[in-house]
């Protein structure tokens, strides 16, 4: 029971983790229908940002305490992830927007590349992983259970925690605030809600910086957990995040969340409990997605795509 408590932990970490990268996939999605798949080298790039600010900007005399480091770290990576989401909508996307819908996913791959080699080549040892320091409460959290104990870092009830909350602050700010309004109304109908006052451009502006603050907050709490980095952790938490997307509902906030958890826990146990151990976890991770898509093409808590007449 134990074990099973303890993997069942781990898998709602990674959980959290991809929940929160998946809620910038479907907040673009909702409001332009366009996956962007650099996404997931914004939440890259956002962790080197951190380990940069704290090795380059923190004094030596704050670097033992997180409640200045942290703070420092999540500042610095916020503000590279979000100019360079608002950088990739100006210059790669807007140019692309009544284009067909092939043309920005070429592109969106095409920047995710571009990202990727510019990192991999011009951060100092980024061509091998390099260290993020933990910045945070270094002690374990042991929790006892029926059959032995459940170990979990700080940083992992952190993880959950801000995932969890943030989700919750994010719906209501989409579902309450007049920029919400905004948002679904440009999502629903650009030309209808332009009539209406509402001013498309910035609204698609705000949406990606937006994804780049969650691609930033997920990164930091990344870096601080795993306390390594390399350039492939973009493609590789991208992917998952997508999925987490597709399976949840594409455009559904709620889903984004839900969708994360699942595969995290669905990772995490089948590699420890499905035929075929650890090298099979993703495999099934992607069986679940397309029995998913197989029964309800627009994922669990997604809506039909309608079509206008």
């Amino acid at each position: 029971m134990a074990t099973l408590l303890q993997q069942l932990a781990s898998g709602l970490v990674l959980g959290a983790l991809i929940a929160l990268i998946a809620l910038g996939y479907t907040m673009v999605y909702g409001i332009i229908q366009l996956i962007n798949f650099a996404h997931g080298e914004v939440f890259m790039v956002s962790i080197f940002a951190a380990a940069a600010t704290y090795k380059w900007f923190i004094p030596e005399s704050w670097e033992n305490t997180w409640q200045i480091a942290l703070p420092c770290m999540l500042v610095g990576a916020v503000l590279v992830a979000v100019v360079l989401a608002v950088l990739m909508e100006r210059f790669a996307y807007r140019p692309l927007r009544n284009a067909p819908r092939l043309a920005p996913l070429i592109t969106a791959l095409g920047v995710s590349q571009m990202l990727k080699e510019i990192v991999r080549l011009n951060y100092p040892d980024a061509k091998s992983a390099i260290n993020v320091p933990r910045a945070f409460i270094d002690e374990p959290i042991i929790i006892t259970v029926p059959g032995g104990t459940v170990v979990l870092q700080a940083t992992s009830v952190l993880l959950i925690a801000v995932s969890i909350v943030g989700a919750v602050i994010l719906q209501l700010y989409v579902s309450r605030s007049r920029m919400g309004r905004a948002m679904r109304a440009t999502a629903q109908d650009p030309d209808t809600a332009k009539l209406m006052g509402v001013n498309p451009n910035r609204t698609i502006v705000f949406t990606f910086a937006l994804g780049g603050l969650l691609a930033a907050v997920a990164g930091v709490l990344y870096g601080i957990h795993l306390n390594t980095v390399d350039t492939e952790v973009g493609f590789l938490y991208g992917i998952f995040a997508f999925t987490a997307a597709v399976l949840g509902g594409v455009g559904s906030i709620k889903g984004a969340v839900i969708g994360g958890f699942i595969i995290g826990v669905v990772k995490t146990l089948g590699g420890q409990l499905l035929p075929g151990g650890t090298g099979y976890d993703v495999v099934w991770v992607f069986i679940l997605l397309i029995l998913v898509l197989v029964f309800r093409p627009q994922g669990l808590f997604g809506e039909p795509e309608r079509v206008r007449a």
